[in-house]
């Protein structure tokens, strides 16, 4: 069965956790979607994992529908939910509102996620909404801030940047959203967070109290140089790839 936004509000209800992943191509998308995945995120972190930039700054808007569009081409169950990239969507109303819908019309995505909830983005999130395009929010460490924030760190770790989160997260659900990710913050504001919100919250490096779980994949899959330490990989897919294709040389190379 397809899945909606409904579906994936009911499932804090009927207390079923959500499963997330990322993809940035048809090949991968079909195999997360196959796997039965409830979410796929087409995220900026696409620009780190596979176009190689440092951070998610340089990643443009041409980039994420090129490769939301691969993606949907490879999903037929799962929500795709596509990043707003860096600048995208913060200059103005009318901006958030053009790139957004451009996402929807162009892609085949059925909703956007945007980091960050201070009040202009709350203003614009809830101007999407009323338009009639879902979005997800993204609060806690959001990559998009990382020089801001003093690099990829944990948020919320003090009594004032946690009431900033808790208010944000509030006024962030008062606007529409149907889904809200919690990024490497303490478990215990993942858990209070949770209580608090009639939306599902998805966390990566927040804890297992949430309502559901995300990781980028190639992560999840062993495939990156390097993960954050609050990923677990669940295979070595960089050392079978190697070996495998040093096994294909060495035969080559013997001919």
């Amino acid at each position: 069965m397809a899945r909606t936004i409904q579906h994936i509000i009911q499932k804090k209800h009927q207390g079923e956790r959500v499963v997330a992943l990322t993809a940035s191509d048809y090949l991968l998308a079909g195999v997360l979607d196959q796997a039965g995945v409830d979410i796929i995120l087409v995220g900026d972190s696409l620009g780190m994992v596979t176009l190689g930039y440092a951070t998610t700054l340089p990643v443009t808007m041409d980039d994420m529908v090129h490769h939301a569009k691969a993606v949907c081409r490879g999903v037929k169950q799962a929500l795709v939910v596509v990043d707003l990239p860096f600048l995208s969507y913060q200059s103005s109303l009318e901006q958030s509102i053009l790139s957004a819908g451009r996402i929807l019309k162009e892609t085949g995505a059925q909703a956007v996620k945007v980091e960050g909830g201070q009040p202009f983005m709350v203003e614009a999130i809830e101007r999407l909404v009323q338009i009639g395009i879902p979005v997800m929010g993204h609060v806690g460490l959001t990559p998009q801030s990382v020089h801001q924030v003093g690099g990829f760190r944990r948020q919320g770790t003090t009594p004032e940047t946690e009431e900033i989160i808790l208010a944000q997260a509030l006024a962030l659900e008062r606007a529409g959203i149907f889904a809200l990710v919690l990024e490497h913050i303490p478990s215990s504001l993942a858990a209070q967070l949770t209580k608090s919100l009639a939306i599902p919250t998805i966390g990566i490096g927040a804890g297992t109290s949430c309502d559901g779980q995300i990781l980028v994949t190639a992560d999840l899959l062993g495939l990156s140089e390097w993960h954050p330490p609050f990923v677990k990989p669940y295979a070595n897919l960089r050392s079978l790839i190697l070996d495998t294709v040093q096994a294909f040389a060495a035969d080559v190379r013997s001919y």
